[in-house]
């Protein structure tokens, strides 16, 4: 039987994709390695990992702490991030990817726990963050060595 509570999970989990895709959009588009596929699935991810713990909450079934599974999110996903941080003899490659994919992370989280607004506005700032600034790195610090 379809409930209510079955829209609801579908509509988080819709909403997880398609906010971790737009970022993974705009990465896609500046040719980097983790695009669209990799943000939309550690933005579910994250959110099915806050469904989960909440579901059991609210089923009184309370054998986690969800600040735990909060907190595993955020390492696991800097666990990933970590992976495609590459140190390069003259530069660091990665940095930002790795950054993008933990806000994508914290983006699917907000989303699991239905704090919709903050993800919205997480993401519309997260692709402001990665066109506008990228632009000014450009104009400004083209030369710049790490």
């Amino acid at each position: 039987m379809i409930t209510a509570g079955f829209f609801q999970i579908a509509f988080q989990l819709l909403l997880a994709v398609f906010l971790g895709a737009f970022i993974g959009f705009e990465r896609e588009f500046k040719r980097k390695r983790a695009g669209l596929q990799t943000y939309a699935l550690v933005s579910l991810g994250a959110c099915v990992f806050a469904i989960i713990a909440f579901q059991l909450v609210d089923y009184k079934l309370q054998i986690i702490d969800v600040s735990r599974v909060i907190q595993a999110i955020a390492i696991g996903i800097g666990f990933i991030g970590g992976g495609v941080i590459f140190q390069r003899p003259s530069k660091i490659e990665g940095l930002t990817t790795a950054a993008g994919l933990w806000v994508a992370g914290a983006i699917g989280l907000a989303v699991g726990i239905k704090f919709y607004f903050l993800a919205i506005l997480a993401t519309l700032f997260t692709i402001g963050i990665l066109t506008g600034l990228g632009v000014v790195e450009k104009k400004f610090f083209k030369d710049k060595e790490i």
